[in-house]
């Protein structure tokens, strides 16, 4: 019987080695991210860059709501497999890493498909929903507290059989350790939790990154 097992960074570099080539912009984003201390950690790591971009591109996607954009590499990621008349929101109210993530969209030449409202998340999901909007993929990477708030507007907001997918459901492997009762850990767990009990959705937990679980709307 196969089982799942730790990867070093020895094998995770030599999986990125024969993995596809990131887009310049996308090294440049990660190469600004390590310039920032502790906050680098909001990045996804490059096998989720993989994951989005093929993801987008197999489901045909056209619409993308994104809830947390940081400095854009999750975003760049997904709009670089978006058509040209693809679209994607992006929601995250701080000014400082907009501001930076719009400068990497317009130098990849993405730009023009790509929006952010930089405000309360919870605010524009709740005008987007009575626009009625409707997307095919909804990347859910913001504050943890929220995670459930942003799942259920997500649901209300993504097409049937439309995707969901959420970042840190592992949180750094410490949903695992029952040692660990801290109030942002157990907040995941929950979160965990709910989604497995949600009929709405059909749901899978894999281990890429900080562990990402993707949810398709029943």
């Amino acid at each position: 019987m196969g089982k799942d097992f730790e990867i070093s960074e020895k094998l995770t570099n030599y999986v990125e080695k024969l993995s596809k080539e990131l887009h310049p912009v996308q090294k440049e984003i990660i190469a600004y991210n390590k310039t920032l201390g502790e906050i680098k950690k909001m990045q996804i790591a490059v096998s989720q860059c993989h994951f989005l971009e093929l993801i987008t591109k197999i489901s045909k996607a056209k619409k993308i709501l994104e809830i947390g954009t940081f400095t854009g590499l999750s975003t760049l990621s997904m709009a670089l497999a978006l058509p040209d008349d693809g679209y994607l929101l992006a929601l995250d109210k701080n000014k400082d890493t907009c501001k930076k993530a719009s400068y990497f969209f317009k130098k990849a030449n993405q730009d023009k498909k790509i929006k952010i409202l930089t405000k309360s998340a919870l605010e524009s999901l709740t005008e987007l929903k009575k626009e009625s909007h409707n997307f095919d993929i909804i990347f859910i990477d913001a504050d943890k507290y929220n995670y459930q708030n942003y799942y259920n507007d997500g649901v209300d907001l993504v097409k049937k059989e439309g995707l969901i997918i959420i970042d840190n459901v592992l949180w750094h492997g410490e949903v695992a350790n029952i040692n660990n009762n801290d109030k942002l850990t157990n907040t995941i767990r929950d979160f965990n939790q709910y989604i497995k009990n949600d009929k709405r959705t059909e749901q899978v937990i894999i281990s890429l990154g900080d562990g990402m679980t993707v949810c398709r709307k029943l």
